[in-house]
């Protein structure tokens, strides 16, 4: 090597050093690990575009968005992905300490239900009296079944708890619950094999198709004590998220990390997860998930203006 290149490489090599001295550590809570959604950032600090933004993430996982509700309320993390947005209505109207900085998902595509092949039951519809997956309590899985049996009118389902995909899928495959739920690219090589049959998705329901239902919540004293690592963190997503619809790189990357089928992830990226799914920059159908959280009981009266003001501080990060 020459020393002009030798010189080249040093001077990349300190620079690389002082870009990780000074990153500011940033604590981030995301549910599903393995998920599309929840693997973003997991991708960009792999890929170095959270570091690029200054920011060290400590990425820890939860079983749900009940779970990563209680790790932003204690402050054991700055920010949470993917908390159901009823659920935040519900713990902020109690009066606790979390803030909306951004739309997780919107559309409800990526979320189905499903049960084993030998089953009898080939709809939602005739779910009345059986047993149907949401993850934790205030998540927009728990949300989505609550809407079938008011939809449907299926009285006597039984709403059950059982945590993650992976732990709801062995519930649903070994008769624990009737109808499991899932999120894709989760057991879509299942459900290609035959094992398994879609009964439906969170989509079917028109009241959905269209709502925010999950979003990133802040801990409103991290929020307001580290803004500008708030801003990096946001400003580094976006564009870890254009990197992960443009780059066949990000999608290798991330069957790397899940070992999940390609087949699977394509189908995911094709049919479930379109780029607009994932758009942080508005909290979509608030009347609409106002009314789920009043109706379900996650707050006794709808949020006025001033106190979505206050909980939906999107603006005030960008």
């Amino acid at each position: 090597m020459s020393m002009r290149k030798f010189a080249a490489s040093l001077i990349a090599l300190v620079g690389l050093v002082n870009v990780a001295a000074a990153a500011d550590a940033f604590r981030v809570a995301s549910p599903n690990r393995g998920s599309w959604e929840g693997a973003i950032p997991e991708l960009g600090k792999q890929a170095g575009i959270f570091q690029k933004h200054g920011l060290d993430l400590d990425i820890i996982y939860t079983s749900g968005g009940g779970e990563t509700m209680q790790v932003v309320i204690s402050g054991a993390v700055d920010v949470g992905l993917s908390a159901g947005l009823a659920g935040t209505f519900g713990a902020f109207s109690k009066g606790a300490p979390v803030r909306i900085i951004g739309a997780s998902s919107t559309g409800s595509r990526e979320i189905f239900y499903y049960v084993p092949a030998k089953s009898p039951i080939t709809s939602l519809r005739e779910a009345n009296g059986k047993t149907i997956a949401y993850s934790t309590a205030g998540s927009s899985t728990q949300v989505g079944a609550l809407r079938f049996m008011a939809e449907y009118g299926l009285k006597d389902m039984k709403p059950t708890a059982t945590g993650d995909a992976v732990s709801t899928t062995t519930q649903a495959m070994t008769g624990q619950v009737d109808i499991g739920w899932c999120v894709a690219p989760f057991n879509l090589d299942v459900l290609a094999k035959g094992d398994i049959r879609m009964i439906g998705r969170l989509s079917d329901l028109e009241h959905l198709r269209k709502q925010t239902i999950r979003v990133q919540i802040a801990n409103a004293q991290a929020l307001e004590k580290k803004k500008d690592l708030f801003v990096r963190y946001l400003r580094a997503y976006r564009e870890v998220l254009d990197w992960m619809y443009a780059s066949d790189d990000a999608v290798k990357k991330y069957i790397a990390i899940t070992n999940l089928p390609e087949a699977s992830v394509r189908a995911m990226l094709a049919d479930f997860i379109p780029k607009e799914s994932l758009q942080i920059e508005e909290v979509r159908g608030i009347p609409e998930a106002m009314q789920d959280a009043v109706q379900f009981k996650f707050i006794n009266a709808p949020l006025d203006e001033k106190q979505l003001g206050e909980l939906i501080q999107i603006n005030a990060v960008k």
